[in-house]
């Protein structure tokens, strides 16, 4: 039978009546004559609380137990799965990680994965299963102990279960009903997309929208595989949600597809630092072992043979990267005549793979935010994105502005 993969998020199962929900769609697709594996995560605010008995249990905790712990809201909603899908004469069971088994590193709280043996379920399926449910975030260590795939990894866990069993389509069911040209939030005029690129996708999820993993549309974009994300609570015909697939198929790009945005970003200016050979390396290795996860990077115009060096990271990094720079600078690595972190701005950046063969965008959205009188403190673009820093009280009227002056209301 052709197999398909749906994937529910924690706020499609947060409740057993949603549970019930999901599985009559389930059900559906079985009586539509697919095989069905399906990913589920926790019941909503369920990992927020076992992380927090984690944190309150031991300050300092061994990470594989964290991961024994977290994994276990998990555990919960696969077996309520499988037996509302046995209530409904479905013939279901459950699959824990280590059942499958789904094979990955040792890095606990964010390991990533090796394997997945397809043995196991597809036998059960050949012997009459219609449904397997698959416990999402979790796998196992070449240690046998349980490990997570980090947050949102329930999405990774259904791209790469539709990557390993050739399914026909891995359908995510979230709370919104596709991938819409911005926050709907923030602009009325958000428009859904039918389709959306790989590339385009991944730039989006990588610059703040929250619809799907990052590592997830990796993943999919690797090995191909057509994804959907559709709305759990709205009734869904074969043209609903959003598909995310490649470039090929879709007919016609425009310049821009999305305008996404981040909020918590800071911008950190080392003052005077020597223009030397290097010098790049020495302060982004620090920075690099401290964890500190670095986005946007300007090198000044070199005066007297010194130099200012502006790079962006999350707001929450900022005290890392000031005590890695610090540390540094004791050490004699580098040195510079102050450090300036400036906490209240964002990131907003427009996408579209329609860049490559058409000019004038980066003009285009420079005129819209100076037309609004909005002043660009960093600039960088790659293939199919142009980023920019801003203060973040100008946030949603930049947002508003860029989705305006590309159309992204009306249909291409």
């Amino acid at each position: 039978m052709p197999l398909l993969v749906m994937k529910f998020g924690g706020t499609s199962v947060a409740t057993l009546d949603r549970i019930r929900r999901a599985a009559k769609r389930v059900g559906r697709e079985v009586a539509n004559g697919y095989d069905v594996i399906v990913i589920v995560s926790a019941m909503a605010g369920k990992t927020n609380e076992l992380v927090g008995w984690v944190e309150e249990t031991s300050k300092f905790f061994d990470a594989r137990e964290y991961d024994a712990v977290v994994s276990s809201g998990e555990n919960v909603t696969a077996g309520l799965m499988a037996l509302t899908l046995q209530e409904m004469d479905v013939a279901a069971r459950s699959w824990q990680g280590w059942q499958v088994p789904l094979r990955t590193t040792s890095a606990h709280s964010a390991a990533r994965i090796v394997e997945i043996p397809t043995d196991n379920i597809s036998g059960r399926f050949a012997d009459g299963m219609q449904v397997a449910v698959v416990a999402g975030f979790q796998g196992v260590s070449p240690e046998g102990r349980i490990t997570t795939l980090g947050r949102g990894g329930s999405d990774t866990t259904a791209v790469a279960f539709a990557a390993a069993f050739g399914a026909e389509r891995c359908d995510i069911y979230t709370d919104v009903d596709g991938v819409y040209t911005t926050d709907p939030r923030i602009s009325s005029k958000a428009r859904k997309l039918d389709r959306i690129a790989f590339e385009e996708m991944l730039e989006l999820a990588s610059l703040g929208a929250k619809v799907l993993q990052t590592r997830s549309v990796e993943l999919a974009m690797r090995y191909g595989v057509r994804v959907r994300v559709l709305s759990s609570f709205e009734d869904n015909d074969e043209n609903a949600g959003t598909i995310v697939c490649a470039e090929e198929d879709i007919v016609e790009s425009r310049p821009v597809s999305g305008v996404a945005y981040s909020r918590d970003e800071a911008k950190m200016t080392l003052m005077s630092v020597a223009d030397r050979p290097g010098i790049a390396a020495a302060i982004f290795g620090p920075l690099a072992d401290a964890g500190v996860n670095v986005d946007m990077i300007v090198q000044n115009i070199s005066e007297e043979g010194r130099t200012d060096m502006t790079f962006s990271c999350p707001v929450g990094d900022v005290a890392r990267a000031e005590r890695a720079m610090n540390e540094a600078k004791e050490r004699g690595e580098i040195n510079f005549s102050g450090l300036v972190a400036d906490t209240d701005v964002c990131k907003v950046s427009v996408v579209g793979i329609g860049m490559r063969s058409q000019s004038g965008v980066a003009a285009q959205m420079f005129r819209a935010l100076r037309d609004e009188g909005i002043n660009i403190k960093v600039i960088t673009t790659s293939e199919i994105k142009i980023s920019v820093l801003i203060d973040r009280k100008y946030m949603e009227l930049a947002v508003q502005a860029l989705h305006d002056t590309f159309g992204l209301d009306r249909a291409a």
